[in-house]
């Protein structure tokens, strides 16, 4: 498979990710379903993994277990955000939070990976907000997700309308700009689909015969995908580009989306079946998500950056387990609590000095 020069506001047709960024979450309590935080957290593992896979040597094997996750792991993150948006109201404070939590981290690390890549690897790399580096175009995504929600909520018909502009997405090379708005239409219905999602949805989900099921059904979508390797682009499974920019027919951009939409929601219900339903030692990780998710880049853009995957070794079997064992290690590493506690100021900010004061009571 070939691949492109390296580009930090998409990803390469191969082992490479992210698309997805999962948020913060308070420390546990009582009232908190341990269940979501071991499925963001065994998310973001797969996130790790894929990026972790992209600087390796080609290889069919790799690429088709790396189409088989992105396929549905970043729709698993969306859903989720989506399903803990539903009571999210166009309020002032609700808003600020979104500023603080998603659009502050967001300038931050563009300025923090601009200065990276300026050191490592390209002195003349340009800073532009509008075109978000590498993984950090979920922060804005989500944020304009999350302020789309009143509509959503009020909308007839909310998945598939979703999914209709989704599919005509397809078509408009304009979306492929600024702010990736392209990847952000595709992926819109999982986060609307998350939004009508109700509790005992999940419960369905975790039942017995789902976990059966799904065991085949993985073993079908990856040999699926080891199937379309050499037959059709990665790209598609990034959800960042319309059929002008593939060079394919127009037709089959609506058909990719619906299609993907479907395969998403097959794996990603095979996935969460398998997610612990209890408290365990990944449940504290998965309340730190976001600053693995973030800092990730680092590493693994560091080493490659490096010619640590120029070794002989990593063209092996045994170098790619030892490639995927590193970023599992590494990945947890940065969910944890004192990794949280260090950098929360940059990443969970108040910043009540910048915010307006609400207006005094029977002011005119």
């Amino acid at each position: 498979m070939s691949q492109p020069p390296p580009t930090t506001t998409s990803e390469q047709p191969r082992p490479i990710a992210a698309a997805g960024a999962p948020e913060t979450g308070k420390p546990s309590s009582g009232g908190r379903d341990h269940f979501f935080d071991n499925a963001k957290y065994l998310a973001i593992v797969l996130v790790a993994i894929g990026h972790a896979w992209e600087p390796l040597p080609p290889g069919r094997l790799v690429e088709a277990s790396y189409t088989f996750i992105y396929t549905f792991h970043m729709p698993v993150f969306i859903l989720i955000a989506g399903y803990f948006s539903r009571n999210f109201e166009l309020r002032p404070d609700r808003v600020w939070k979104l500023v603080t939590s998603l659009l502050v981290p967001y300038v931050l690390f563009e300025v923090a990976y601009t200065l990276f890549e300026r050191a490592t690897d390209r002195p003349d790399y340009s800073l532009s907000l509008l075109s978000p580096y590498w993984l950090l175009w979920f922060l804005p995504a989500l944020f304009f997700w999350r302020l789309s929600t009143p509509v959503w909520q009020a909308v007839r018909f909310p998945v598939l309308v979703s999914l209709a502009l989704a599919a005509l997405a397809t078509l408009s090379p304009a979306a492929d700009g600024s702010l990736q708005v392209q990847r952000m239409l595709q992926f819109l219905p999982f986060y609307v689909l998350g939004l009508r999602l109700r509790p005992e949805h999940f419960q369905l989900v975790r039942s017995t015969w789902v976990r059966v099921v799904s065991v085949p059904l993985f073993a079908v979508g990856m040999l699926v995908a080891y199937w379309l390797v050499p037959r059709t682009s990665t790209s598609w499974f990034f959800r960042k580009s319309s059929t002008d920019r593939l060079d394919t027919a127009q037709w089959t951009g609506p058909t990719a989306t619906v299609l993907l939409f479907v395969a998403a929601l097959v794996l990603g219900a095979c996935f969460l079946a398998w997610v612990p339903k209890g408290r365990s030692w990944m449940t504290v990780l998965g309340t730190c998500t976001l600053y693995g998710y973030l800092l990730h880049g680092f590493v693994v853009r560091g080493l490659e950056y490096g010619g640590l995957y120029d070794d002989p070794f990593f063209d092996t079997t045994l170098g790619t387990v030892a490639v995927t064992l590193s970023a599992i290690a590494v990945i947890t590493l940065l969910c944890t609590p004192p990794v949280r506690r260090l950098l929360r100021p940059v990443l969970e900010p108040r910043m009540a000095w910048a915010r307006q004061k609400p207006p005094a009571a029977g002011a005119s």
